[in-house]
Parts: C-alpha cells; sequence; structure tokens
C-alpha cells in the first residue's frame, strides 16, 4: 500500500536477532560439552562468538534507526484517552473501598465492562453514591482520564 511506510529497518533487526539468538544457542548447546579429548569443533564454534555479537549489535543499531522514525501522535493518544472515561473506575473503586463498600469492584465492573462509558454516565454515577462524602464526591467528579494518574508518581519515587 503505498501510504504506509514499511518498517524494514524493524524487519531486518528481528532477523538479525534471530541469527544472534541463534548462533548463541547453538554455542550454548555445543561448547559445554566435548565428545573427544581433542575435539577440535570447540575452536570453530568459537570463532562464530563474534559474529553472534555482530548480529546483535546490528540488530539494535538497526532497531533504533526505525525508533528514530517513528512519530508519535500525541493529538490522537490524548483525543483516545479522554474519550475512555472508564479510566476512572478505578479511582472511584478505591474511594467505595476506602468506605467499605464490599461489591465496589462489581459496581463498577457492571458499570464499565464492555461498555463505553461517556463523562455523563460516570460523572450520574459518581454523584449517586450518598455513602461517600461530598469532598470525595468533588474529588471524583473534577478528574479526567488524561488527568488521573494514581499512585505512578509516589511509584516511580519509590523506585528511584
Amino acid at each position: 500500500m503505498p501510504h504506509k511506510v514499511n518498517p524494514i529497518r524493524f524487519e531486518n533487526s528481528e532477523a538479525n536477532i534471530k541469527m544472534g539468538n541463534g548462533i548463541c544457542s547453538v554455542l550454548s548447546d555445543e561448547l559445554p560439552r566435548s565428545r573427544m579429548q581433542r575435539d577440535l569443533s570447540d575452536s570453530s564454534l568459537q570463532r562464530n562468538v563474534g559474529l553472534a555479537f555482530g548480529y546483535s549489535i546490528q540488530a539494535i543499531e538497526q532497531t533504533i534507526g526505525g525508533l528514530k522514525k517513528v512519530a508519535v501522535n500525541t493529538d490522537k493518544i490524548s483525543s483516545d484517552l479522554d474519550s475512555k472515561w472508564k479510566i476512572l473506575a478505578e479511582p472511584i473503586q478505591i474511594v467505595l473501598r476506602k468506605y467499605g463498600i464490599p461489591d465496589a469492584y462489581n459496581q463498577l465492573k457492571e458499570l464499565t465492562r464492555g461498555k463505553n462509558i461517556s463523562k455523563e454516565s460516570i460523572q450520574e454515577f459518581i454523584k449517586s453514591l450518598d455513602v461517600i462524602s461530598d469532598e470525595d464526591k468533588s474529588t471524583l467528579l473534577a478528574l479526567t482520564p488524561s488527568g488521573y494518574i494514581g499512585l505512578a508518581v509516589k511509584i516511580v519515587e519509590d523506585e528511584l
């Protein structure tokens, strides 16, 4: 198709990594065992260690070259994310569990699974939650799919 860009760098990378891995597999199978006291097959096999690394380096370089040509369509990603209001099922479930609601998961599963949830429907659900405080309702109503990141910041900081 003329409008598509052929991912040739990624395809070549895949082929080269398969070759490198194949050589490494043969080396790992054959080098640990020797059939005879003066088995010279080891030296022939060992000459190919560099070839395995060469294929691997070539694959890495081709992957990097391919990634340099990839363009991220941030507008499309943002648009897709902003239309997925079911993402907010997680913070709603967390708040419901805070209040000890035993079937929080099932309530949200019923609301969201297999459905395209709108902003209005998720906000109506939040407003119908009489068991949570007005403060928590306001917090949930202020959330957007693109603005909700959960504990991502804390998790990343804990890992550093």
